[in-house]
């Protein structure tokens, strides 16, 4: 399969810890590349355990000395809506595990808002898109991310996408806010589809036996209202990270072993 395919792809860790150095190693491999001649790496960050383990592998690589950190932004797939101080919330978790172990730039680091910073659900939207059309470009009001991370949840839902809800069609936004949601905390913010795909590459990252029927059916091509996950695709790589007990359901054929 050519490099630049944007097919869909598998690669396999033994357990969640194993994949989390598989991932890491990767990622800093792919920034290098990126920044190498001076260029910025935008980069979409996930939460929950794999996230924020991903990140800790990263912090704790030892070519993430060699990063020349003031040339990546970082930013998030979604937010929950609480308090800055919340443990909860994907950016604290991010800062402890990575973001405050490197020298990165403050200002390159795009928080989404919290409920105590004075702006309402819709305002924070509002106030992330803005920054994001800040790297924008003639093409589209935000910027490519070199690298997309994505959880996936069992139910398939992606970000705050979350399936058989209208957020998961919306195309005429970047960012979106979300009331009820179905996984608590019940107020977020997330990035659209079109967001989303804009990435240059997009890498789910999955564990767990009850994560194998959600990734067997992304990649069988379900219908991404239904199972949002099946709608995340980069230009140029999309890449499923997972371990062998979410790994049940995957055909040999998609199988990844020199990525």
């Amino acid at each position: 399969m050519a490099a630049d395919s944007p097919a869909k792809r598998v690669v396999i860790g033994e357990d969640p810890a194993s994949l989390a150095g598989i991932v890491a190693d990767r990622f800093l491999v792919r920034v290098h590349a990126r920044i190498r001649d001076g260029r910025l790496a935008h980069i979409a960050l996930t939460g929950g355990s794999m996230g924020t383990a991903v990140l800790r592998a990263v912090a704790e690589h030892p070519r993430a000395t060699e990063v020349d950190w003031t040339l990546v932004h970082f930013w998030w797939g979604d937010e929950r809506f609480v308090p800055a101080d919340d443990p909860d919330r994907n950016a604290g978790q991010a800062r402890a595990a990575l973001l405050d172990r490197i020298p990165v730039p403050p200002e390159n680091v795009h928080e989404m808002a919290a409920s105590d910073a004075g702006l309402s659900l819709d305002e924070g939207a509002a106030a992330y898109a803005a920054e994001l059309a800040r790297f924008g470009d003639a093409e589209r009001a935000w910027p490519s991310f070199a690298v997309c991370f994505l959880g996936v949840g069992p139910d398939g839902h992606i970000a705050s996408l979350f399936p058989d809800r209208p957020e998961i069609t919306v195309t005429d936004a970047a960012v979106l806010p979300v009331r009820n949601s179905p996984k608590p905390p019940p107020e977020r913010i997330t990035l659209t589809r079109p967001v989303i795909n804009a990435s240059k590459r997009v890498w789910l990252v999955l564990t767990g036996a009850e994560k194998a029927s959600a990734l067997g059916l992304a990649l069988a091509g379900a219908n991404y209202e239904n199972v949002p996950a099946a709608g995340a695709k980069g230009r140029k790589r999309t890449v499923y990270f997972v371990d062998e007990a979410a790994a049940a359901e995957v055909a040999p054929d998609l199988i990844d072993i020199d990525y």
